[in-house]
């Protein structure tokens, strides 16, 4: 059974941290790029970072550049979100969606990539930055 797992999201106050984890099951890990999007209420979904699998390479949206850092873990088929200095505005439910495409789609269209159709997606966990 394929499984994308999201976890790690809370209550914190603004400035403080959280890592959100990603643990993905039954499919091959190594070969899907993943990516990290949130959805405030009211909003679209909108992307926040992701990171290819063959070059390791990032992406990070301009609005938590600095701030967040996006990890891979192969040996535990988990992708970390390290998130820093959080903001109200951070608040939000955090998704995690795996895709070999997601990276491309995410620099190509960053304000359109919550709107497509992954492989997987997980089912999201919630943030919430207290001013």
């Amino acid at each position: 059974e394929v499984q994308l797992q999201a976890s790690g999201g809370g209550l914190v106050q603004a400035g403080g941290s959280l890592r959100l984890s990603c643990a993905a099951s039954g499919f091959t890990f190594d070969n899907y790029a993943i990516g990290w999007f949130r959805q405030a209420p009211g909003k679209e979904r909108d992307a926040v970072s992701c990171i290819s699998s063959g070059d390791g390479s990032t992406y990070y949206a301009d609005s938590v550049k600095g701030r967040f850092t996006i990890s891979s873990d192969n040996a535990k088929n988990t992708v970390y979100l390290q998130m820093n200095s959080l903001k109200p505005e951070d608040t939000a439910v955090y998704y995690c969606a795996a895709d070999q495409s997601v990276c491309r789609v995410i620099a190509a269209q960053p304000s359109r990539a919550g709107l497509y159709e992954y492989d997987y997606w997980g089912q999201g966990t919630e943030v919430t930055v207290s001013s």
